[in-house]
């Protein structure tokens, strides 16, 4: 039996540009309606119709395939590593160095045109991922503490990201958006160390939280 119909009866596409699009339109939808974790290459491949091999060839790791679902030009884990290396009480300015380092960097342009695709669509969904589940999540058991904080602290944290790259990159905020860049870590780092690791007040856990 020849390949072809090997490929036909099975139901499996052949590797083409066609399928290429196919798995990186399935994918984020999956990342953005699933989260990062409990996405995998062998749904994304079953719901592209391809085999799971061919997402690997066309995308290297989950990771990689997540990188470029959302249009990232680095790949966050990678920036992001002196953080997740950094002391406690440093995360704070590790984070902000990191962060500025991007967004000021030759990368600028591509991560601004992410950032804004993302919010100003119908379903933020992939960008929650991105924030939560991707950059912060390694994180999120260092700095649960004291026990059940981690998430909400990551959520603020996600705040202060989301607010320096809307005021600072696109909206474009004077004298904030010429600041220069060690100047500005030096003045966000105490906010972010103090929602990684200062102490928060008591969450009442009456109110009813929203699912995302």
């Amino acid at each position: 039996m020849t390949r072809s119909a090997d490929t036909h009866r099975s139901g499996r596409r052949p590797g083409n540009s066609g399928a290429r699009d196919e798995i990186l339109s399935v994918a984020r939808e999956m990342f953005a309606t699933n989260g990062f974790d409990k996405t995998t290459i062998r749904g994304i491949a079953g719901r592209a119709a391809v085999d799971p091999a061919l997402v690997h060839h066309y995308f290297g790791t989950k990771l990689d395939l997540f990188t470029e679902s959302i249009a990232l030009p680095v790949d966050p884990r990678e920036v992001l590593a002196p953080v997740y290396a950094a002391p406690l009480d440093e995360l704070g300015h590790a984070l902000a160095t990191a962060l500025l380092g991007v967004w000021d960097s030759p990368h600028r342009d591509r991560v601004v045109a992410m950032f804004r695709a993302q919010i100003s669509g119908d379903d933020t969904g992939l960008i929650r991922t991105f924030l939560l589940d991707v950059a912060l999540e390694p994180l999120l058991k260092k700095i649960d503490r004291p026990a059940g904080t981690g998430r909400l602290r990551g959520e603020l944290v996600a705040t202060q990201m989301a607010g320096v790259m809307l005021v600072r990159y696109i909206l474009a905020l004077e004298p904030l958006a010429s600041l220069p860049s060690k100047q500005f870590v030096d003045m966000i780092a105490p906010t972010l160390q103090h929602y990684l690791t200062g102490e928060l007040p008591e969450v009442d856990d009456s109110v009813p939280h929203q699912a995302p």
